[in-house]
């Protein structure tokens, strides 16, 4: 049994449940936007290995998630627009005042960065603003983590059958089980949200929504691990001892936050 990564489990999810009780939007927004910093920082230093990241834009670029409920809704569509644009038109100036010691290599590499950690991260801090946000982010932190949980015990203990070489810790028993327990913990929270607070939330569609989130969730998983193959390292960093760095902590929960914002937005 990992000590080091049950301690790390037992530390941290407290502060992740003080922040999201107590703290209000903007809170969650600055922990958000320190995530995001840490989390590229993990990505351009293993990078850093094939490429020259231009660190200056994607640590500024973490900020914005800091400003979504502070910018007026109309302002921040028009930004959000425009996000994209400004960002190569940034990078690229920069491409031609170095006299190309920037190329596009590393243009490529931190606009990827940027698009994969920070947009990402921004559909958490807009789940979290919605009506009921409070409540509906829980079950993007248990379709990621439950996932994670259920995949680790159930993986290494029966995990017989590998199911990548992206990923040769991972075993389709682990994955397939994964998925069962979140979907089972989201159920739960369900029954909890309905009968304490009076929601009403479908059980059928959590139901669904779950097995689909829980899906995405393993797919961000291999993301993040296809990446670390493909620059040689084990873990993004050793920030969270018994789980690496903060991108391998965060990797599936970012990766399924988009999809569950749309789910939150039909039911």
């Amino acid at each position: 049994m990992d000590i080091k990564r049950i301690t790390s489990s037992l530390l941290g999810f407290p502060l992740v449940l003080i922040v999201l009780l107590i703290g209000n939007v903007h809170v969650v927004d600055i922990a958000l936007t320190i995530i995001a910093i840490l989390a590229i920082d993990e990505y351009f230093n293993a990078i850093s290995k094939i490429a020259k990241p231009v660190r200056w834009v994607g640590y500024l670029s973490c900020f914005s998630i800091a400003l979504i409920h502070l910018i007026p809704e109309t302002y921040l569509t028009i930004m959000a627009i425009l996000g994209i644009p400004i960002l190569l038109l940034i990078l690229f100036v920069q491409v031609i005042i170095t006299e190309m010691k920037t190329n596009f290599k590393d243009v490529a590499y931190t606009t990827f960065g940027i698009l994969y950690i920070v947009v990402l991260l921004m559909f958490f801090s807009k789940i979290n603003g919605m009506e009921n946000g409070n409540i509906l982010i829980w079950y993007v932190i248990f379709a990621s983590w439950g996932t994670d949980i259920f995949a680790y015990c159930i993986g290494k203990y029966f995990g017989k059958h590998k199911f990548s070489k992206i990923s040769p810790k991972k075993s389709i028993e682990g994955c397939i089980a994964g998925t069962i327990g979140g979907i089972l913990i989201m159920l739960i929270y369900t029954y909890v949200v309905n009968n304490l607070w009076g929601m009403g939330y479908s059980y059928i569609v959590i139901g669904i929504g779950g097995l689909i989130l829980s899906i995405i969730g393993q797919v961000g998983d291999f993301v993040a691990s296809s990446i670390k193959r493909y620059v040689d390292i084990k873990d993004y960093s050793n920030l969270i001892p018994g789980h690496g760095g903060m991108l391998d902590r965060i990797d599936s929960l970012m990766f399924l936050v988009p999809y569950a914002y749309v789910l939150f937005m039909i039911i």
